[in-house]
C-alpha cells in the first residue's frame, strides 16, 4: 500500500460522506460551496460527488483555471506575435486550442506561424539556444504554482545571456480573484474549497480576509477522493459551529507559511499588475508584469503588436461558469455548438475547464 492508497480508501470515504450527510442536515438551509482550482472540478467529476452530495448542498465550479480565465484580448495578443517575423510562439498545450476573436494558435500554426507546443519553460529555453535566428516568445500563463519557474527560467536566460529568449506575461494571483468573487452581489457563496496547488507557495494567510472580512470559511485541500470529502466535511463543521477561519486539509504538501523561495523567486522578477480575468473583468493588482530590470526578456516591451479588435464568442457563457452563477448545463451552447471537438470557449477546451470535464463526465446538475 502506497501512501496515496489511504486517501482512496473506499470505507474512509463512506465514513465522511456519512458525516457531510449529518452535518448538512444540522445546518437545514441551502448551502453553496465553490471549488476554486481546475483540478478540484475534474477530481469531484471524475469522483461523481456532485451526485451523493446532501440535496441541500451544492457544489459549484470557480475561476481555477488559469487557460479558462485567459481573456479574449489576452489570446489576441498572443495570436498578434505570429503575425511578427521571425518570431516562433512557444506554449504549454491547453492555449493552443483556445478561440480568440477571430482565430487560435492551432490555426495559425496550420497556416504556417512558427509555434511549439511545450512541457516546461526550460523548454523555450532551449529553442532559443538552438535557434538563434528567431525571437523565441514563451507564453507565461499560469496562477502562483508556475509563475516561480518562470521567474526562474527569466533568471537563468540573463545569466546565459540568452537576447532571444522573451516571455508574453499573462499570469494571474488568485487571491484578487477571490476578493472579486466574494464581492460579486451575484456570486453566493457559503464556504471555499481552496486550491492546493497554488496553496504549496502561498499557504495561509492571502486567503485570511475570507474568514475575517466576509465571514467565509476556507479549506484547503489536495486532490483524492478522501482529501476532498475531508475538506467538505471540515467547511460543513464550520458552518454548523457558525465560524469561519481558514484550514489545512493537506498538510502533507502544504505548510501554513507557504514557499518563500517561490515567493522570493516571483518577487525578484515580477510586480503585481491590473489583469482582466475572462468574466471577471479587469482585477487590481491580479496579474503579474515584468520588472523593468527584466525589460529584454518582456515581449510586450520587445515587440510592438497589432493586436485586431476584442469580439467575444457570441453565446458563450464561460465568464458565467467561471463565475460560478451558472453551471455549464446551462449554457445554451454546451455539448450543442461547442463540444471538445468545436470548442466555443476555453472552458471547453482546457483539461481542467469546468465545461470539458461536465462533458467528459457526464454530469447532469
Amino acid at each position: 500500500m502506497t501512501i496515496l492508497d489511504k486517501f482512496k480508501d473506499p470505507a474512509l470515504a463512506k465514513h465522511l460522506i456519512s458525516a457531510i450527510e449529518r452535518l448538512a442536515k444540522e445546518i437545514d438551509r441551502p448551502i453553496s460551496i465553490m471549488e476554486v482550482c481546475g483540478t478540484h472540478t475534474v477530481a469531484i467529476a471524475r469522483s461523481g460527488f456532485r451526485n451523493v452530495m446532501p440535496k441541500n448542498m451544492k457544489l459549484i465550479s470557480g475561476p481555477g483555471c488559469p487557460v479558462c480565465v485567459s481573456s479574449n484580448a489576452d489570446i489576441d495578443r498572443i495570436i498578434a506575435l505570429t503575425k511578427i517575423p521571425d518570431i516562433m510562439v512557444a506554449t504549454f498545450g491547453d492555449m493552443i486550442r483556445v478561440p480568440g476573436s477571430s482565430t487560435s494558435l492551432m490555426q495559425c500554426k496550420a497556416q504556417g506561424a512558427s509555434i511549439e507546443v511545450i512541457y516546461s519553460p526550460l523548454d523555450a529555453l532551449r529553442i532559443a539556444d538552438e535557434n538563434p535566428s528567431k525571437n523565441v516568445v514563451f507564453v507565461g500563463v499560469g496562477f502562483e504554482t508556475t509563475t516561480p519557474l518562470i521567474a526562474a527560467t527569466i533568471l537563468r536566460a540573463k545569466s546565459e545571456s540568452l537576447q532571444n529568449f522573451s516571455v508574453l506575461a499573462v499570469h494571474k494571483q488568485v487571491p484578487p480573484a477571490l476578493k472579486a468573487l466574494v464581492d460579486d452581489p451575484e456570486v453566493k457563496l457559503d464556504a471555499l474549497i481552496l486550491p492546493g496547488h497554488v496553496s504549496t507557495i502561498l499557504g495561509v494567510e492571502p486567503y485570511e480576509f475570507l474568514a475575517k472580512d466576509h465571514r467565509i470559511p476556507g479549506v484547503i485541500t489536495g486532490f483524492e477522493p478522501v482529501d476532498i470529502l475531508q475538506g467538505i466535511a471540515q467547511l460543513l463543521e464550520q458552518l454548523s459551529q457558525d465560524r469561519a477561519t481558514i484550514e489545512i486539509a493537506y498538510k502533507r504538501a502544504v505548510m501554513a507559511d507557504g514557499n518563500h523561495t517561490a515567493m522570493q523567486l516571483i518577487d525578484q522578477v515580477f510586480e503585481s499588475c491590473d489583469a482582466n480575468w475572462r468574466g471577471l473583468g479587469t482585477i487590481p493588482n491580479s496579474g503579474c508584469q515584468i520588472k523593468n530590470e527584466f525589460a529584454t526578456f518582456d515581449a510586450t516591451k520587445r515587440f510592438e503588436l497589432q493586436v485586431e479588435p476584442t469580439i467575444e464568442p457570441k453565446g458563450c457563457k464561460c465568464g458565467e461558469v467561471l463565475r460560478g452563477v451558472m453551471s455549464p448545463n446551462d449554457c445554451p451552447l454546451y455539448s450543442k455548438v461547442c463540444t471538445p471537438v468545436n470548442p466555443i470557449g476555453p472552458c471547453m477546451v482546457s483539461s481542467e475547464g469546468s465545461c470539458a470535464a461536465y462533458h467528459r463526465y457526464q454530469i447532469k446538475d
